[in-house]
């Protein structure tokens, strides 16, 4: 009966291995290690135990025996046989599961890390929001003063305005202050002129006066004598 068993999972084995062709990467089969020799028969020398998921380059098949470089062992691989029966195309199940493991650990470590980043981003949000409300009071602020100060320029040019046209009067007005002011120095100076002149005239002809009284008197005294 065990014979029985064993020669249904080697034709299965090779059934599965029957697909297989020279120079095809196969993989020692799930579960145990084979023996690597030196030529396809039991009696050639045991090179090294292959374990189980060892990658193989199949180079030709003799019967049950496949003749493989073992792919990893160095530069050049080490070559032998194996029997055909313990080799399979896929990746034993066993690497698999230790790839999906590992890809599993690797998914779990990108899920904490976009946790982190996604916690990360809602702070980030939250602070942003924060500041963008703080940035909204600030130009109210700002819009309120620029009104205010519009207002206030408004008013400035109002009263800018007011000031050009009460200096300009003021300008005129001193124009003509200054004017009457010529006008009064030199009216002023022609009256002194004028009194001047009549003072003089006065004066010479009170000279004259008194010449020619001085003269009759001086006649009349000798008239006398």
């Amino acid at each position: 009966m065990k014979k029985i068993f064993l020669g249904l999972g080697a034709l299965v084995c090779l059934m599965g291995f029957s697909g297989l062709s020279f120079s095809a990467t196969a993989y020692v089969t799930d579960s145990f290690k084979i023996t690597l020799r030196t030529g396809p028969s039991t009696e050639n020398r045991i090179v090294f135990l292959l374990p189980s998921g060892q990658p193989l380059e199949v180079i030709e098949t003799q019967g049950d025996w496949s003749h493989v470089k073992v792919l990893g062992r160095g530069d050049p691989p080490p070559e032998g046989w194996v029997l055909t029966r313990y080799l399979i195309e896929r990746l034993p199940w066993k690497k698999q599961a230790e790839a999906f493991r590992s890809e599993n650990i690797t998914l779990k470590e990108k899920l904490n890390q976009a946790q982190k980043e996604i916690l990360a981003i809602k702070q980030s949000n939250t602070e942003l929001a924060k500041e963008l409300e703080e940035t909204q009071k600030a130009l109210k602020d700002v819009a309120g003063r620029y009104n205010r100060l519009k207002e206030g320029a408004s008013e400035y040019l109002k009263l800018k305005k007011k000031y050009a046209e009460v200096r300009s009067e003021l300008e005129r007005n001193q124009a003509v202050i200054e004017r009457l002011t010529k006008e009064n120095n030199q009216y002023r100076y022609s009256e002194k002129k004028k009194w001047f002149a009549l003072g003089a005239m006065v004066l010479l002809c009170g000279l004259l006066i008194g010449i020619v009284i001085g003269r009759q008197q001086r006649k009349r005294r000798s008239y006398i004598y």
